[in-house]
């Protein structure tokens, strides 16, 4: 899978261990430390959308997060842990017995770009398995697919499929002239891959 380099080693870890904080420091009912503005690597202060993904084992726990970018790249990544947590709409909030079982994983995303296109064929050709994220937006109708889910669903045909249903919208929407399809790329990073080296 392509994976942009946004970040180094040390602000992987800093972003992990801050999503990691920020969900222990809720489930346990614990006040909030917010870090000081002096010992955030500089990057992480800019602007950045970013997804949270929690696991346990193979198993999705939880999956929130945000298509621009409007906030620091550390904040982003703390509202989208708690998000993931507590308020996925899929899953139950995450409990206290859970926290040492879930793996969190965090993807930062370039800002989207408008997949110009002349019909379906011509969009199914463009796309780039495993190297880019989709959004598709008709009317109020919206939806993403992060790249990492081109893992499960390897075939455009059905991924734009499910994206469309995902949306709220009919399976074949994305053959429609007036649906706008946009793309992005992530750097994608999880403790056990970080936190091995």
């Amino acid at each position: 899978m392509g994976n942009l380099e946004i970040l180094g080693i040390s602000e992987k870890k800093y972003l992990l261990a801050v999503a990691r904080e920020t969900i222990e420091q809720a489930v346990l009912g614990q006040k909030e430390n917010s870090p000081v503005l002096e010992d955030i690597p500089e990057i992480l202060q800019e602007p950045y959308a970013t997804f949270v993904t929690l696991r346990i084992g193979e198993q999705l726990r939880g999956c929130i997060g945000s298509l621009s970018a409007h906030r620091p790249l550390f904040e982003d990544v703390q509202h989208n842990a708690l998000a993931a947590a507590f308020d996925d709409p899929r899953f139950s909030p995450v409990q206290k017995h859970e926290l040492e079982q879930i793996r969190i994983e965090i993807s930062v995303l370039t800002k989207p770009e408008l997949l110009e296109h002349q019909g379906s064929r011509d969009l199914l050709e463009k796309l780039r398995p495993n190297i880019d994220g989709v959004i598709i937006e008709q009317g109020w109708h919206r939806a993403t697919f992060l790249p990492q889910v081109w893992e499960q669903i390897p075939w455009p045909e059905k991924f734009l499929t499910h994206l469309c249903h995902k949306a709220g919208l009919a399976a074949n929407a994305w053959q429609w002239p007036d649906l706008k399809v946009f793309i992005y790329q992530v750097q994608k990073f999880e403790e056990d891959e970080i936190l091995s080296e």
